[in-house]
């Protein structure tokens, strides 16, 4: 840096366009725009909000119908029995029968749908006996009781009983074992006799009976799903 630098700190600093005679040179950003590009900014802004709207509207259409459930969804409805296991269950004596079922379901946004799925039917020689090894189901009277079970229906109806093949402790499917003429469960170890009385285990009740019909010959079911742990049969569905 020179001596006559050092004594004049200003004299790097750039020169006043104004003192110089030398316009300084103007951005786009320093223009002032025009009424006319103005208006024409403003009408693209809300022609491209418009169509946005336009598009928007025309998605949420159809994406908002389908989300309003369908009313008949999860409805009673009668499942057929197997005709081979019904004929089996018939002829049985003093052993349960597992009959198979193609169990149809209608979620209130999905279309009808089947399961392949079972139930345990047992034949009812003495109803007063069964009345009495299941005081869950019946009151002193024989009467149903009405902790879940539709109202109106049978429990024991045609001279058998139609079990659900979940468990009521926490939803597992149970087995039968032929030899010792019981059921057993084999998530948690709950046991219950032939007749679906509770006799060992965590559950808090015994198997959930299914309404049982017979039409034109072919019988049927209707599929109940109850509330599991609680010792009160509580309706959660209709379907699967």
């Amino acid at each position: 840096m020179s001596s006559h630098d050092a004594y004049h700190p200003g004299a790097h600093q750039p020169a006043d366009p104004a003192k110089t005679g030398h316009p300084r040179l103007q951005s786009a950003y320093d223009r002032p725009e025009t009424a006319e590009e103005m208006t024409r900014r403003t009408f693209m802004t809300n022609a491209t909000l418009a169509m946005g709207g336009v598009i928007g509207l025309f998605l949420a259409i159809p994406i908002v119908g389908s989300l309003i459930p369908d009313v008949g969804g999860g409805g009673e409805s009668w499942t057929p029995l197997d005709p081979k296991g019904w004929s089996d269950l018939q002829a049985s004596t003093d052993k349960a029968v597992q009959i198979s079922i193609n169990l149809k379901s209608k979620d209130a946004y999905l279309p009808e749908q089947g399961e392949a799925e079972s139930v345990w039917g047992i034949k009812i020689k003495d109803p007063a006996k069964f009345q009495t090894a299941r005081p869950d189901l019946f009151d002193k009277n024989g009467k149903v009781l009405p902790n879940g079970f539709p109202s109106g229906a049978q429990i024991v109806n045609l001279g058998f009983v139609i079990f659900s093949p979940i468990c009521p402790h926490l939803g597992c499917h149970y087995n039968y074992d032929s030899t010792a003429n019981k059921f057993a469960c084999p998530c948690h170890g709950s046991q219950f006799d032939n007749e679906g009385a509770h006799i060992a285990g965590p559950a808090a009740r015994g198997l959930d009976p299914l309404p049982l019909r017979e039409q034109s010959g072919k019988a049927s079911v209707e599929w109940i799903r109850y509330k599991p742990t609680v010792p009160d049969r509580l309706v959660i569905s209709y379907t699967n």
